[in-house]
């Protein structure tokens, strides 16, 4: 900058000011990302898969809640053995501090889980976390696969004396009814 003129040191500042300053206004503030984005191919639908016994069917409705700042997935659990149908529920919240997304999922049974998800390519990824009920503890895990627009599979595992063990697979496939 000393080999510029007096004139032109004095006036390059400014004029760097200046141009921050239209390019930043030009540009406008960074668009906000959507920390649900993974969740986006599930939200305003209901999804439903049979377990391999035949016998008891799973359905997910996700919606976006409380002005879109979480993500709700209401899911029953139907039985045609003629039990009573399970009910469960799933909240999505973005942890802001740690920058992840979490989920806490309670059941009608009085078991619940805390975890994360998250994606990785076309699938969602809910890492080990412990399934809680009646002061018992099992860990679990699931992939979430999507297969397109209107289905995803789902593969669970539980651990069981140190070794992970299959637990069950749902194909689940989007219903015609909307999500409330």
């Amino acid at each position: 900058m000393s080999a510029l003129p007096v004139r032109a040191r004095a006036v390059l500042p400014a004029a760097l000011a200046l141009l921050a300053a239209v390019s930043a206004t030009a540009a406008g503030p960074p668009a906000a990302s959507d920390p649900y984005a993974p969740l986006r191919f599930l939200t305003g639908h209901c999804w439903k898969g049979t377990f391999s016994d035949g016998t008891r069917t799973d359905e997910h409705c996700f919606s976006r809640i409380y002005g879109g700042r979480f993500v709700r997935d209401e899911h029953t659990v139907h039985r045609s053995d003629g039990q009573p149908d399970a009910f469960g529920e799933s909240i999505y919240v973005w942890n802001s501090l740690t920058r992840q997304l979490e989920y806490l999922y309670i059941e009608s049974a009085g078991g619940f889980i805390r975890g994360t998800v998250t994606a990785e390519g076309n699938a969602l990824l809910f890492p080990e976390a412990a399934y809680v009920e009646d002061g018992k503890s099992m860990p679990v895990r699931s992939r979430w696969q999507r297969l397109g627009d209107d289905a995803y599979e789902v593969t669970t595992e539980f651990e069981v004396e140190g070794r992970w063990l299959p637990g069950f697979t749902l194909h689940m496939l989007r219903q015609m009814r909307a999500a409330t």
